[in-house]
């Protein structure tokens, strides 16, 4: 299917993992990707991108500075006209013990998993009012915007506030054609669950490297833990036509982890 020709999706966080697989599958169904994260191997996937026949360019910037936000998408608009899917992506953790937790690992992951959503959603829905084309608002939550877990509260509270945004923002925008939502991944096979496994296997337990992500993936129903892909799948529908009437919505995708 081609759902996205003409449109522009601009994706933060897309060097790797989720990111890089949600605008592989965007660029699959015809869209004009700008992929952004903070660090040079975006430009990998971009090329990427193109080498499969698809449209992208490149942008690294930071999500927690107001000018380069505004650079990004003003790139968007340089290389293809019009922004129509933002998706607000960028993500980071850091896994401690509250004595051990520092005033910077609480400051660095509120300043890119909760500013970074604002500035960047603020951005889209200011080129999306300009375009009068109305658009999606897409937000990366986390498991832990529904139930907050041990030696994370800084996350917790980061993907809980994302909740928060992305409610509000609903309401706000909702006249204008512009629908935001947010999506909670579970345990995906990812560099960062990759941290995870080792960081909390250390604190949980004598755990050896993938021991204690393979005995929390026995807990998900499907057995499995999840692909970039199968979040990919999510945010296309949400960014789709077929998703005109859903706004405000946070929606699981963890194969069951988590149910609500």
């Amino acid at each position: 299917m081609k759902r996205f020709e003409t449109k522009t999706v601009v994706i933060t966080g897309g060097s790797r993992g989720i990111g890089a697989a949600i605008a592989k599958r965007f660029a699959r169904e015809g869209a004009n990707l700008v992929v952004s994260a903070n660090e040079e191997s975006v430009h990998t996937v971009a090329d990427e991108i193109k080498a499969d026949g698809g449209s992208a360019i490149a942008f690294v910037g930071d999500v927690t500075d107001k000018a380069s936000v505004k650079a990004l998408y003003d790139a968007a608009e340089n290389a293809f006209g019009s922004v129509d899917v933002s998706i607000q992506n960028a993500g980071v953790i850091t896994i401690a013990r509250i004595e051990d937790m520092t005033e910077g690992e609480w400051d660095k992951v509120l300043a890119v998993n909760t500013k970074g959503v604002f500035l960047c959603a603020q951005e889209a829905i200011l080129r999306m009012r300009k375009h009068g084309r109305g658009g999606r608002i897409i937000n990366t939550a986390s498991g832990q915007a529904r139930d907050g877990f041990i030696f994370t509260p800084h996350y917790a509270a980061s993907k809980m506030g994302v909740v928060g945004i992305t409610q509000s923002l609903a309401k706000e925008v909702a006249s204008e054609n512009i629908t935001v939502n947010a999506f909670c991944p579970g345990i995906i096979e990812t560099d960062m669950w990759a941290y995870n496994d080792q960081a909390w296997g250390k604190l949980l337990g004598n755990y050896g490297p993938g021991e204690l992500m393979k005995e929390w993936v026995e807990g998900i129903p499907m057995k499995r833990a999840g692909s970039g892909e199968d979040v990919a799948g999510l945010v296309t529908f949400l960014a789709s036509d077929d998703a005109t009437y859903i706004t405000g919505q946070t929606i699981n995708v963890d194969g069951g982890l988590i149910m609500s």
